[in-house]
Parts: C-alpha cells; structure tokens; sequence
C-alpha cells in the first residue's frame, strides 16, 4: 500500500535527525516531550538503536498522540489497524487517524479516506471517503491522487468524469505512483484525443494550484 511507504519514508527521514541517540530520546520522552516520543515509538517500531518491541512502540506513540501531535496520531492509527503491538481494531484506527487528519496531515486525510471507501472502522460512505481523498491528493500525495482518479472514473462519491479522472491519474502518476499508469490506459481506450487534451490542460491546472497551495 502506498499510502503506508509513504509514512514509512517520513519516519525514515525522523529517525536519521543528528544525535537523535536512544538515550537523550528517552529521557525527553519522559520528561513528556511529545516529538521524542514519537521518535522513541519510530525508534521501537522499527528497531533503530534498540531492538524492535511493537508494544513499547505504541505506548510511546500514544504518549505522543495524546498529546495532539498529528504524525504520532497518524502513526498510531497506522499501528492499530495493522494491529502491531495493539489488538488489530479498525474503530481505534479511524479515530486517530481522524485527529490527524482534522490537524492537516495528508497520510492520515488518505488512510482515512480508503477507510470511508471500505467501511472499516466508520459507515462505508463514498462522498466523505471523496473528502478525505481530496485534502490529502491538493497536498500532492499521489496515493490520494490515484484514489480521486478512481472515484471520478467509477462515480464513488461524485458524479462520473472521465476527464476528471484522467487529470488526476496523470497527477498521480507525476508523482511516482505506479498504479496510476493503468488508470490513465483504462482511460485511454475511452477518451478521445481532444478529451484527452483537455484531462492534460486539467492536470496542468491541478498542478498549478496544488504549487500555489503549497507555497502559501
């Protein structure tokens, strides 16, 4: 799943800060600061100057989370619907991810949309997974992308637009996300050439206002 490599890259990049060693991170995580809590639970959770212990991971990232730190939430929703270290629990899952997701962050706003789109953890409902998908995919995460692609080709949420969909594959796929290239030949074999402009000059589009959004 990409959307979860995607926040496996993040917290690559959080555990290679400089003198980010066991110890110091410890001691500021019981001193109750919230960022090294979140790095001592990506410590443990993936066996970075300690060794790997699922359950010292998510107490440490619920420390974090409770402390409305958004990556932590979205990490600890990550970890209870995986069910690393926790009890595998959908609800508990879309609740954290909920709370990070409200604070801005783009995996969460993405998990959380395949969630609604699969009924797990929340009532399955098409138009709000559409929601989610969106604030995450105008924040230039391609899985999100991908996923308005899909919901504007198959009309999840939102009435059918095949252009639509197509500005947002050739979005996606911009971005490096692999399954996108099959969304765009799906599409193609449909499209005509002058539909096909217009999903381009619309992708264009797209990627103007996600820069400019970004830049603000």
């Amino acid at each position: 799943m990409k959307q979860i490599s995607s926040l496996l890259t993040a917290v690559a990049l959080l555990l290679l800060c400089g003198g980010c060693d066991f110890r110091t991170t410890r001691e500021k995580a019981e001193q109750g600061d919230a960022e090294a809590q979140l790095r001592l639970g990506a410590m443990y959770a993936y066996g970075r100057g300690v060794p790997q212990d699922h359950v010292e991971a998510a107490k440490w990232l619920q420390k974090a989370a409770e402390q409305e730190h958004a990556e932590a939430q979205a990490m600890l929703g990550l970890t209870y619907h995986l069910g690393k270290g926790v009890p595998q629990d959908y609800a508990e899952a879309a609740k954290w991810l909920q709370k990070a997701a409200e604070q801005g962050d783009a995996f969460a706003q993405g998990m959380l949309g395949q969630m609604y789109r699969k009924g797990e953890g929340v009532p399955q409902d098409d138009a709000e997974a559409l929601k989610w998908y969106r604030k995450a995919a105008e924040q230039g995460n391609a899985d999100a992308q991908n996923n308005l692609g899909v919901s504007y080709a198959r009309g999840e949420g939102v009435p059918k637009n095949f252009i639509e969909a197509y500005a947002w594959f050739l979005l996606a796929k911009a971005n490096e996300y692999e399954g996108a290239s099959k969304g765009i030949s799906d599409l193609e074999k449909s499209l005509t050439a002058e539909q096909m402009e217009k999903g381009q000059e619309r992708a264009a589009e797209l990627h103007r206002l996600i820069k400019q959004k970004s830049a603000e």
